[in-house]
């Protein structure tokens, strides 16, 4: 019998939101994924190559922890390029970030975080050496 290997197949990205107009017009306005599709259960967005789903919830508590994350090139210009469109970073206390929100990590990664519409938190990194 074959043992199912899911490393060779793609991964689909979930988050959720309690109201997918809101929803779409910040992924695809302000974060610009590219709209796949949308139904009475999701919106599809392409986040280059992954698909990611907005699943419509009629409640949502959102978790304290990041929900998703990109890896960036340049973590200051995209957080510049995010903070013109109006989005916020998230500051915590027990991190000593700098006046635009990022955070060098002790491997050097430089690390933001802010929340969408719905208050799912999500992540910016900068890997180390860029």
């Amino acid at each position: 019998m074959a043992r199912v290997m899911l490393g060779n197949n793609k991964i689909v990205a979930f988050i959720a939101t309690t109201d997918g107009s809101r929803a779409r017009a910040f992924y695809e306005g302000v974060l610009g994924l590219g709209f796949v599709s949308d139904n009475e259960f999701a919106t599809v967005f392409d986040a280059n190559g992954v698909e990611l789903r907005v699943q419509k919830v009629q409640e949502l508590i959102p978790h304290s922890h990041t929900q998703i994350g990109w890896t960036v090139p340049s973590i200051e210009h995209i957080v510049g390029a995010l903070q013109s469109k109006g989005v916020k970073c998230e500051f915590y206390p027990f991190l000593q970030q700098d006046v635009l929100g990022i955070w060098m990590s002790p491997a050097g990664a430089k690390v933001a975080w802010f929340k969408d519409p719905d208050g799912n938190i999500i992540s910016l990194t900068e890997p180390p050496g860029k």
